[in-house]
């Protein structure tokens, strides 16, 4: 049993006796009660206001004080009895109407208040718990490194709750790619560069939730729905994909990517999970081509910009990712997202009773058909990326090494390009372990990038060591006889030999390396 009594003005010495009569008779009999003090009329309070209170958290130990305003709540918390008991601030009201909304995910929608703050306001009305849990995830991602916006005040909009954030004159990519179609290879680099950071992102274990088991859930919803052997092969391909805990943001696309003042930042953070970005690239494709494919004007009404601009930046993404242009390749990769894609977009519809209603039955009976094909001819959730990063330590070398020849024997690399690549990999990688972090240790990255026309090649070297740019290093007189030589130089100098271009910079506190040779 729930007993809920207002708080009126003023509590002092003139009325806390009478107060406590009232508050003592209406708990009358109720001795199990919990109490609720709604405090949202309440303006003042005293020493002997306090006293009632504790009295009453001492006979009925469930005890909420709600709605309490910033004087008041003071006055509680220097006291002590925001510790003592349960005690709720109030929420400050903000109006939504004819703000400018920014966003919109699966748990809410972000509206500019003014150029300086957004509102995010949360579908679920009872949505505290929500927004608790979003403010503790942004928090995690930003001191794992994310730049993101942290909530720094909970409001009251219409029937539900807000989060508040800062985000000064902030523009989404949205925006910037319907206004400023020139920026949309900057926007593609910029959307890939952040995708990567955060699927680089270690999570501590239990932090964040496996995207794997909801993955699981999404495909034991569509049991029924689809053939049996389909399914069976769906909730196989699922479990199958290894636990993974780097993080996934879960709801990525390009309304929650906002350029504040020359820095990108991601927002909409409620959804962050950990697992294996296949399941991030489903939700990505369903951002850009999937809800949209049935209707087109969707992605228009949603991202603001028209279909074909959505599929061409999914395919240019991908590529950036996946650090190819081959098209069978890239091929291979977006019809495993498509399955997870396809997987949610049908539960969606389906629990929105989209069975029900001509147009969304239509979207529901398209998409089950292009997973069952895809169901068809899918044997495999995984896929490699192209990039690796690994402790800059010898015994580290093989494992570089068969990172790189693996994508150069996918990509069809002639042998020779492939053995000259090698050594060319060993002394870079071999020269980072030695030099790059002495005395201490610390990680290098790898990544393999394909280009065509004309059809190339590059291996990127990074590493956060000491600023060192090997390309200024005097080369060695190769026509000096043994006793005249010095020790060491060879390799930086066999590199730029066999490599057809060698650059260096020093960009982000990174030393950053690449080799390129045309195949």
């Amino acid at each position: 049993m729930t007993v809920k009594i207002p708080l009126y003005g003023r509590i002092d010495s003139n009325n806390a006796a009478e107060l406590e009569r009232s508050i003592f008779s209406q708990l009358e009999g109720k001795h199990a009660a919990s109490v609720i003090l709604d405090a949202e009329q309440l303006r003042y309070i005293s020493s002997a206001g306090l006293r009632v209170l504790l009295r009453v958290k001492k006979t009925h130990p469930d005890l909420t004080i709600t709605g309490v305003s910033s004087d008041v709540y003071e006055i509680l918390d220097m006291t002590g009895f925001t510790e003592m008991m349960n005690v709720e601030k109030a929420y400050r009201v903000v109006s939504i109407e004819g703000c400018e909304e920014i966003g919109r995910g699966a748990n809410g929608t972000i509206y500019r208040i003014d150029k300086d703050n957004v509102v995010k306001v949360y579908k679920n009305a009872d949505a505290l718990a929500d927004i608790q849990h979003e403010r503790e995830v942004a928090k995690l991602a930003l001191i794992l490194g994310i730049p993101t916006a942290i909530s720094y005040d909970v409001v009251k909009v219409g029937n539900s709750y807000g989060s508040v954030f800062e985000l000064l004159n902030a523009r989404s990519f949205s925006k910037i790619l319907k206004s400023d179609p020139a920026k949309f290879d900057w926007c593609v680099s910029e959307f890939v560069q952040m995708l990567k950071r955060i699927h680089r992102t270690l999570v501590p274990k239990g932090k964040l939730p496996d995207m794997k088991e909801k993955a699981l859930d999404w495909a034991m919803f569509l049991k029924g729905h689809l053939p049996e052997q389909a399914w069976n092969k769906l909730y196989a391909l699922i479990d199958a994909v290894p636990t993974d805990d780097h993080m996934i943001h879960g709801d990525y696309h390009t309304k929650n990517l906002e350029l504040q003042n020359d820095e990108v930042l991601i927002i909409d953070m409620d959804t962050l999970s950990v697992g294996h970005p296949i399941f991030e690239l489903g939700s990505i494709y369903n951002s850009f081509v999937g809800f949209s494919e049935v209707d087109h004007e969707v992605i228009l009404r949603f991202q603001g910009f028209d279909f074909e601009t959505g599929k061409r930046f999914w395919r240019h993404s991908l590529a950036a990712y996946l650090g190819t242009n081959n098209e069978l390749k890239l091929r291979e990769v977006e019809d495993k997202a498509r399955i997870i894609g396809y997987v949610r977009l049908i539960r969606r519809a389906i629990r929105r009773n989209g069975l029900e209603n001509e147009m969304d039955r239509r979207e529901i009976e398209h998409w089950t058909a292009e997973l069952l094909t895809l169901l068809d001819t899918v044997d495999s959730l995984l896929f490699s990326g192209n990039e690796i990063e690994v402790e800059a330590i010898d015994e580290n070398l093989p494992k570089v090494q068969a990172f790189i020849a693996r994508h150069l024997a996918e990509n069809g690399c002639p042998m020779k390009a492939r053995m000259q690549i090698e050594v060319a990999a060993e002394e870079i990688f071999v020269n980072i372990a030695h030099y790059a972090y002495t005395p201490l240790s610390g990680s290098a990255t790898v990544r393999v990038e394909f280009f065509e026309n004309p059809m190339s090649v590059s291996i990127t070297f990074m590493d956060h060591g000491i600023p060192y740019d090997p390309l200024a290093h005097r080369e060695p007189d190769v026509a000096l006889s043994a006793a005249e030589r010095e020790i060491g130089g060879l390799g930086i100098f066999m590199t730029k030999k066999i490599m057809d271009d060698v650059a260096y910079e020093y960009r982000n506190g990174q030393n950053i390396l690449t080799l390129k040779k045309n195949l």
